[in-house]
C-alpha cells in the first residue's frame, strides 16, 4: 500500500498507521506556532479499553469469545453495564434494561462477575503508564488521559507512545485498548472512539475544526441526551450549527456550560490533564433477584455496597461528607435521600450508619424495592487523623 502524502493525511484523517514517520501526525512542540498563539501544541493521548467488562468475561471464559455478552444484570432484571462488540451489533448498549437487550438480541449471554471491578487488574493503572509521563489523569478502571508533550522516553511521535501503551496492555492483560491522540482532551476522546475496537486515530491541529463541524451534537463528549434534545429544539444539530451561535446565545441557553460548548465546537479545549484529579463521588448499587420489602433484608443488601464504596476510599485515601441512598421500586420509580456531615466520614461503620439511617427514615416503604444504591460525594483527600464520628442510626 502506498504511503499517503502528508496533506492527504491532514485532509482525510486517514489512520495513523498508514502514514510515514515523517508525516503530519507528528504533533510537534512549537514555541511560535501562529495558529496556537505562540503556545506549545500539546500532545494528549486518551486510552480507552474496548468493552472492558465484557472483554474480561470473554478473556476468562473461552466459550464466550465471539458471542454476544452483556455484563451487569440477569436477563430478567437490571440494566446492561457493558456489552461486547458482538452484542452491540444488535443495538445492545450500556444503561439499557436487560429485558430490552434480550429482546434485541435473543442469544445474548448475561454475566455479572466482571462487575467486581475492584478485583480486576487495572489496565490503565498510572503506575504502568509513568514510564512515558507523570501527567496522567485516570478517569475510571479502564480509561485515562496522558499528556506526553514531553514524554520521558523522548519518543518524537505521540502516536508511537500510544502504540507502545496499547501493546503493553495487550501483553499484560490479553485485552485490547483503543487510543486517541490530539492537541486537547476533547478531541483525544473523540479520536479514541473513531477507530474502535483495537485501533487508534490522530486528530492534528489542522484537522480539529473540520472534524468537529460534521459531528452530531449527541456525539460530543459532555453533551447528554437531554442537552442534545434541547440543542436540536434550538436548531443546533451539528458542530457547525453550534459554531454559528454567539457566546451570549450559548450562555443564555446552557448556563455555565455554554462557554465550554462554544469553544469545543471550534476544536478548542484548554483543560489540562489533571494528575491529581479527585472523583466527585463514588458509589455502588445492586439489583435484587426478587423485590424486597423487609427492612432487615434491605440492610443486609446495603452492607456489601457500603463495603465496595469504602474499599475505594481506602484505596485512594479519599473521604467524603455526603452520603446518598438510592432506592428503585418495583415499578422503576426512583427516590434518593442524602445527608451531609460537617467532617468527612472517617470509617466504614460510620458510612453504614448513615446509609442505614437514610433507609430507616423511609420505613415503612410505600412499595417493594428492586434496587438499592449507596454513594459518597464531596470527596477530597482524607486525613486519617480525623476524629471518629459516632452517628446514631
Amino acid at each position: 500500500m502506498a504511503i499517503p502524502a502528508p496533506n492527504a493525511c491532514l485532509k482525510t484523517g486517514i489512520d495513523a498507521g498508514d502514514c510515514s514517520v515523517q508525516d503530519v501526525y507528528n504533533i510537534r512542540m512549537s514555541s511560535s506556532d501562529p495558529d496556537q498563539g505562540g503556545a506549545p501544541t500539546r500532545k494528549i493521548i486518551h486510552i480507552d479499553m474496548d468493552a472492558f467488562y465484557a472483554s474480561v468475561e470473554q478473556r476468562d471464559n473461552p466459550e464466550l469469545r465471539g458471542r454476544p455478552v452483556a455484563v451487569g444484570g440477569s436477563a430478567e432484571r437490571g440494566v446492561v453495564a457493558a456489552a461486547s462488540y458482538e452484542a452491540r451489533k444488535f443495538g445492545v448498549r450500556s444503561a439499557m434494561p436487560s429485558v430490552t437487550a434480550k429482546r434485541q438480541c435473543p442469544d445474548l449471554i448475561f454475566r455479572q462477575t466482571a462487575l467486581r471491578g475492584l478485583q480486576i487488574d487495572q489496565p490503565t493503572d498510572p503506575r504502568d503508564l509513568r514510564e512515558h509521563t507523570a501527567i496522567i489523569e485516570p478517569l475510571s478502571l479502564d480509561e485515562a488521559y496522558l499528556d506526553v508533550t514531553e514524554n520521558l522516553q523522548g519518543i518524537p511521535l505521540a502516536r508511537d507512545v500510544a502504540l507502545r501503551i496499547r501493546e503493553k496492555i495487550k501483553a499484560d492483560t490479553g485485552l485490547n485498548a483503543s487510543a486517541g491522540i490530539s492537541y486537547n482532551k476533547f478531541l483525544a476522546k473523540l479520536a479514541s472512539d473513531h477507530r474502535k475496537p483495537n485501533g487508534q486515530y490522530v486528530i492534528s491541529p489542522e484537522m480539529g475544526p473540520a472534524f468537529v463541524e460534521t459531528l452530531p451534537v449527541g456525539k460530543f463528549h459532555g453533551i447528554g441526551p437531554a442537552t442534545a434534545a434541547k440543542m436540536n429544539a434550538l436548531g443546533i444539530f451539528t458542530g457547525l450549527d453550534m459554531r454559528k451561535q454567539t457566546m451570549e446565545f450559548m450562555g443564555v441557553n446552557f448556563g455555565k456550560s455554554g462557554a465550554y460548548y462554544y469553544w469545543i465546537s471550534r476544536g478548542i479545549d484548554e483543560r489540562p490533564v489533571r494528575p491529581n484529579r479527585i472523583r466527585k463521588s463514588v458509589g455502588a448499587e445492586s439489583t435484587f433477584s426478587s423485590d424486597l420489602t423487609d427492612f432487615d433484608a434491605l440492610v443486609a443488601e446495603l452492607r456489601p455496597l457500603v463495603d465496595k464504596v469504602w474499599r475505594h476510599c481506602e484505596g485512594t485515601g479519599n473521604r467524603g461528607r455526603t452520603v446518598t441512598l438510592k432506592v428503585k421500586f418495583f415499578d422503576f420509580e426512583i427516590i434518593t435521600r442524602s445527608r451531609s456531615v460537617l467532617t468527612p466520614v472517617p470509617s466504614r461503620d460510620d458510612l453504614e450508619s448513615l446509609a442505614v439511617g437514610l433507609l430507616q427514615a423511609e420505613i415503612p416503604l410505600p412499595k417493594s424495592v428492586r434496587l438499592l444504591g449507596v454513594s459518597l460525594s464531596s470527596l477530597h483527600a482524607g486525613d486519617q487523623s480525623e476524629p471518629q464520628l459516632h452517628l446514631p442510626i
